[in-house]
């Protein structure tokens, strides 16, 4: 028993909550017993810290979706915070759950939805969750559209965005409000991507316009170790170099972490690496070459 409860801890950023316990086999009276004894610390109403009562961010927000039932997973702006797509935390957890178990309970903002399909909940460093798709159409609902259209920005350079997801879930989104103005952002952003020829002749624009010097491309620049990798856009005598996406954002984790690892590489042989998207180059043109000025 002391094993099996100490793994489900271990799983759950060391939270626990009363119906695990007794899917475990805990009576009721066992539970209380470990409580007094110290092994347990109630921390919300039917949730226990195991061992210590020690708050993390984490534990907090395991501590509020165990609180709300058994299938209830993390959504809304509170997903969108553990995911990533935003930098805005809350100081009321949002929960999606099948009842309203968790309604009423202090700190927590409970969605209540009886259709939330298994596709659209993840694990996200160790929490139930909605994927990206899922929160962005949940995000739809409760932030305006500029607001939504940062969490799309920043899924785009996490490269976790997914349009065939997003539409998935849009197929199944059963006149949810927020539906029509993500698919609204979703179509302008499928127009296609400039190539790597027309966002050279787009920055060179940029920086003609700017009166700056037009970067060479591709330029090769060796890491050592007999590794030699080619920048979009460089500038010798600064060692500014840009590097831009072309392609639809549809990368996976693993290419980001490389890119990132290059990155640092390129940054450790004094280079100063800037990363730009199509979409940067197109919407925000004024903003790339404020960002290149300062940089030059």
């Amino acid at each position: 028993m002391d094993r099996a409860l100490a793994d489900l801890a271990g799983r759950q950023h060391g939270r626990v909550a009363l119906w695990q316990l007794e899917a475990l086999g805990l009576k009721r009276s066992a539970v209380a017993r470990r409580a007094a004894g110290g092994r347990l610390h109630r921390v919300r109403r039917g949730v226990y810290a195991v061992g210590h009562c020690a708050e993390t961010p984490e534990g907090i927000l395991m501590s509020a979706v165990l609180a709300c039932g058994p299938g209830a997973v993390l959504s809304h702006r509170s997903a969108a915070d553990h995911l990533g797509l935003r930098a805005c935390a809350r100081k009321r957890v949002e929960v999606t759950a099948a009842d309203r178990r968790g309604h009423g309970l202090p700190g927590i903002e409970v969605h209540r939805s009886r259709t939330l399909d298994r596709a659209d909940v993840t694990i996200a460093r160790g929490i139930p969750c909605t994927t990206v798709a899922r929160t962005l159409l949940d995000l739809a609902e409760v932030v305006d559209r500029r607001a939504l259209e940062r969490a799309i920005e920043q899924a785009e350079r996490l490269r976790v965005f997914d349009g065939r997801k997003v539409h998935d879930v849009l197929s199944r989104a059963n006149g949810r409000r927020g539906a029509p103005v993500l698919r609204a952002i979703l179509a302008s952003y499928e127009e296609p991507p400039l190539t790597q020829k027309e966002l050279e002749r787009r920055l060179f624009e940029l920086c003609d316009g700017a009166g700056m010097d037009r970067p060479s491309t591709q330029a090769g620049i060796e890491l050592g170790g007999g590794e030699t990798v080619y920048a979009d856009f460089l500038w010798p005598d600064t060692k500014l170099l840009v590097e831009t996406d072309g392609r639809e954002t549809h990368g996976t984790r693993q290419a980001f972490e490389r890119d990132r690892r290059r990155d640092r590489r390129l940054m450790m042989l004094g280079y100063r690496v800037v990363r730009f998207t199509w979409l940067d180059l197109e919407r925000r043109p004024d903003e790339v070459i404020r960002t290149v000025l300062a940089l030059r």
